[in-house]
């Protein structure tokens, strides 16, 4: 409706009496009343758009009918509502072929004063309802073409019923071509996939997706009156720069991993070149050909350390395109090895009781690192001739059979308001030592060998310690291989208190 106080009427009637009268009647009601006589003049005057035309059926150029089509399928006058008026034409047949034509109301002569009001102000109300809709949607449209997020509403058949600007060119679609389409197809086009839309039906969705070289965070949500689906509305989110920085993160950990391993390194090595030197020095001061032999023979036993030692360095940097079949004792054993300086420097125990032989298949850089991080962070946080604990054995998750390693140490143990913190990226207790990327890079590489990383800590006078828990499962390299191609997302860490 027009932002005026007083509602603009057009009156057409060829009629000089009955335009007189209805006039009257609607001026007193406080509307703003025109008048004209012909249908053609009707037309024209209707473009700029009145809150209401009262329209004639018989006019004496144009049928009222025609006129009120006309004002129908034009897309500038086609909101304004038209009531048809007529005193020759007062059948119910004349009646319905009006309202088929397009007019919001029919009323015949005579006409009651009261009735004439009663029926302008309801389309009034009408056109104003109309116009408020009209407005909401226009905001609503504005408000999420504004999101950079991606945006698609759903009927219960998985039309899109609306969707914003980003969404349109996320699909390499118009507008027409989206709207009242097939949503599952075009959500398949853009993701790859769109099976999640059947799981909206019973719960929300939230899953990370890629397609291509893009990575989504997909939030879908039924539409909901009281007890009854209306449709899904789904959000996709793009998070292929937050995966990139992820990456970037894994990588910058892993270098930082190896430099804190760097002493153990430069010492374990340098014990056997130095023995080294010794032998090649003794092979070279003696003629005595035996012993020569026997001097190469120790040489070649400390060269053979030292290819052990850098062999175990490089396995946290090369890493295989396909999971591959572990050893889970031999691998723990390996990463354990680098650490015997800083156990020996701390004068720490370490019980460690391996169990059963066990083999899983997956990514053998990517588990010595999740196990070199546990290690070290209980290795920093016992106190000197502590002990550490470790165990592996037989476990299951949701009837899932797999293998779970658990390392206790005898620290403070981590305070409660900090518990929540602790597998949050650059969150770390050890100021300037630490990246804090190691417990979340642990995390993210249970989650992609689908296992689940927890912990629990204590703080109380009777005891202190914290206690980690890695349950990997057994399945097949097929299936694993599968799994970290998807790159489904994890599920978030449990943390028992």
């Amino acid at each position: 409706m027009t932002t005026r106080e007083t509602s603009r009427v057009l009156l057409v009637d060829d009629t000089e009496q009955n335009r007189y009268v209805l006039s009257r009647i609607l001026a007193r009601a406080g509307l703003e009343v025109e008048q004209c006589t012909t249908g053609k003049e009707a037309l024209e005057r209707v473009k700029s758009c009145p809150d209401l035309v009262i329209l004639d059926v018989k006019l004496p150029d144009l049928s009222g009918y025609e006129v009120c089509r006309r004002i129908k399928t034009d897309p500038v006058t086609r909101s304004v509502p038209v009531l048809q008026i007529s005193a020759s034409f007062v059948s119910n047949e004349s009646k319905v072929q009006a309202l088929e034509g397009g007019a919001d109301g029919y009323l015949t002569h005579p006409i009651d004063a009261t009735v004439l009001v009663a029926t302008v102000k309801s389309l009034l109300r009408l056109k104003q309802a109309e116009l408020i809709s009209r407005q909401s949607a226009q905001q609503w449209q504005s408000t999420v073409d504004a999101l950079p997020e991606y945006l698609v509403l759903l009927d219960t058949e998985n039309k899109v019923v609306r969707c914003n600007r980003a969404f349109v060119e996320l699909s390499r679609k118009s507008f027409n071509e989206v709207i009242g389409h097939d949503g599952v197809a075009i959500l398949r086009q853009v993701l790859g996939s769109a099976d999640f839309i059947t799981h909206t039906e019973t719960a929300r969705y939230v899953a990370e997706q890629q397609h291509g070289q893009h990575w989504f965070l997909v939030t879908a949500d039924a539409v909901m009156t009281g007890a009854q689906r209306f449709g899904s509305i789904v959000v996709l989110t793009n998070i292929t720069e937050r995966k990139l920085a992820e990456e970037t993160l894994r990588h910058t950990e892993k270098l930082a991993a190896t430099g804190r391993l760097a002493q153990t390194i430069a010492h374990e090595i340098n014990n056997p070149l130095e023995a080294l030197t010794n032998l090649i020095y003794l092979s070279l001061h003696t003629n005595d050909q035996h012993q020569v032999q026997g001097f190469l023979q120790q040489a070649t036993r400390e060269l053979e350390r030292v290819a052990k030692i850098t062999k175990q360095i490089l396995s946290f940097h090369r890493e295989t395109k396909v999971p591959v079949e572990l050893d889970f004792q031999d691998m723990v054993q390996s990463v354990l090895a680098l650490y015997v300086i800083q156990l020996e420097a701390k004068h720490i125990t370490v019980d460690y009781k391996k169990g059963p032989a066990f083999c899983i298949h997956g990514f053998p850089g990517e588990l010595r690192q999740v196990f070199a991080n546990l290690i070290g962070n209980a290795i920093d946080a016992s106190p000197d001739h502590g002990c550490l604990c470790l165990r592996i054995r037989k476990g299951s998750l949701h009837e899932v059979p797999g293998v779970v390693f658990t390392i206790h140490d005898e620290g403070p143990g981590i305070p409660k308001d900090l518990r929540s913190r602790v597998l949050e990226p650059f969150f770390t207790t050890k100021e300037l030592k630490g990246t804090g990327l190691g417990l979340w890079l642990a995390n993210s590489l249970v989650m992609k060998h689908r296992g689940t990383l927890r912990f629990r800590s204590r703080r109380a006078s009777g005891g202190t310690g914290t206690c980690f828990r890695v349950f990997l499962p057994i399945g097949s390299a097929s299936e694993l291989k599968a799994k970290a191609e998807k790159q489904q997302p994890a599920q978030e860490l449990t943390q028992e208190r």
